[in-house]
């Protein structure tokens, strides 16, 4: 009488036990994928059935719910992809993103494994590079240029150049003045002075001040019989020079949508692209996997994106522990892009993707591997007391 059936059972129930035992010890692991024992019976011709064997264990990859942090670098993926890191030499990829900013400004998890994307500048689809937030701050950009848009009042009288110039102390001879700030190379800050004189049916001078210095060119616009901009001429380039070490500021003024009707005059929109230095504030990442700075003077900059990776087939991967896996020649080669492009899903900040462990399931197999160990058991216990009483004839 063979015990091998039993035996055979026993181990498999053991390995179903200890995989069981592992999902349950995972429920509150960030990032875990269960996995599940697969059987298969051993069986030969002459012998008849020899029992059963654990064929394979299969991970589980589908997706867990998400729990809010509300902390800004606790990142998951609400689809498809994983988390791409740098172990020191080694690649290894992961479901969990909780990170943290090293003092040299990589972005790490807890085993200190470096995150991996693009940074700023680097070409999209290149090989990712261990992310870094770069701990200098942000250099001044001077004003190039002014964007706006305006109603000017087309009842405006015509005015005559030659008897009356300009004289930006005289409101008389201009129609409307509008103010914006603007800075230099250096980041200081000045304020500058739109003016706008009708000289003409649908003709329009433009002069721009900075700090009471007046730019020598002077801009024109026309506008069309039913008062929608037509044309311009000499906007592209008011220059000062601000002195103090700064460089000359050339200043280009962008008047679309501006239009000539006959009501109040009326500023609509606008902007300009200057600012002063700044240092960086906070951290934030969008749903695109954009990494966007954001400093003291209410600038924002994308400092690098998160590279995402895919696999052909994601249960081919080899579990490393850690929340980690590694690509095998079951998994095949990696697929690497963008959240929210192709395949990959968005990237969610401020939340963790959960466990997908079901905990009701995983005590259910539990019963069911233990019933099942002890009916192995029960059999090995059967065969000796019947081997015993065959020993014990006389």
């Amino acid at each position: 009488m063979s015990f091998s059936q039993a035996l055979s059972g026993l181990r498999a129930a053991a390995t179903n036990l200890s995989v069981v035992g592992n999902n349950i010890a995972n429920a509150q692991t960030v990032g875990f994928k269960s996995s599940g024992v697969q059987f298969a019976d051993v069986y030969a011709n002459s012998q008849g059935g020899l029992g059963t064997r654990v064929s394979d264990i299969v991970q589980n990859f589908n997706e867990g719910n998400l729990e809010t942090t509300n902390r800004n670098m606790d990142l998951a993926i609400t689809g498809n992809g994983f988390f791409r890191f740098m172990a020191g030499d080694e690649v290894m990829y992961s479901r969990n993103g909780q990170l943290t900013m090293t003092n040299d400004g990589f972005l790490v998890n807890a085993q200190g494994a470096r995150l991996t994307g693009y940074p700023a500048g680097a070409a999209i689809g290149s090989q990712p590079q261990e992310l870094r937030i770069p701990s200098g701050g942000l250099q001044a950009q001077p004003t190039n240029e002014i964007g706006a848009s305006f109603n000017l009042d087309a009842r405006s009288n015509n005015l005559d150049r030659a008897a009356q110039p300009f004289d930006r102390n005289d409101p008389d001879s201009y129609h409307y003045a509008n103010t914006v700030s603007v800075y230099d190379s250096l980041g200081r800050q000045y304020s500058a002075l739109m003016y706008f004189s009708k000289v003409g049916d649908n003709q329009w001078e433009v002069r721009l001040s900075r700090n009471g210095e007046l730019a020598p060119e002077v801009g024109e616009m026309t506008f069309d019989n039913n008062g929608l901009l037509q044309g311009t001429n000499g906007l592209d380039g008011f220059s000062f020079n601000p002195g103090g070490g700064a460089d000359v500021m050339n200043v280009a003024f962008n008047v679309e949508r501006t239009t000539q009707f006959a009501n109040e005059f009326e500023l609509n929109n606008l902007q300009q692209d200057g600012y002063t230095s700044g240092t960086l504030v906070r951290v934030a990442i969008d749903e695109q996997g954009n990494i966007i700075g954001t400093y003291t003077n209410e600038q924002s900059q994308t400092l690098g994106t998160i590279a995402l990776a895919s696999f052909r087939n994601m249960e081919g991967l080899r579990a490393i522990g850690d929340n980690g896996w590694l690509e095998t020649a079951d998994s095949g080669a990696p697929i690497i892009g963008l959240a929210g492009e192709g395949q990959f899903g968005s990237i969610a900040s401020g939340v963790v993707e959960q466990s997908n462990v079901d905990l009701t399931q995983e005590l259910v197999a539990l019963i069911i591997a233990q019933r099942n160990y002890q009916a192995n058991a029960q059999s090995i216990k059967t065969q000796d007391e019947v081997l015993q009483a065959t020993v014990n004839l006389r």
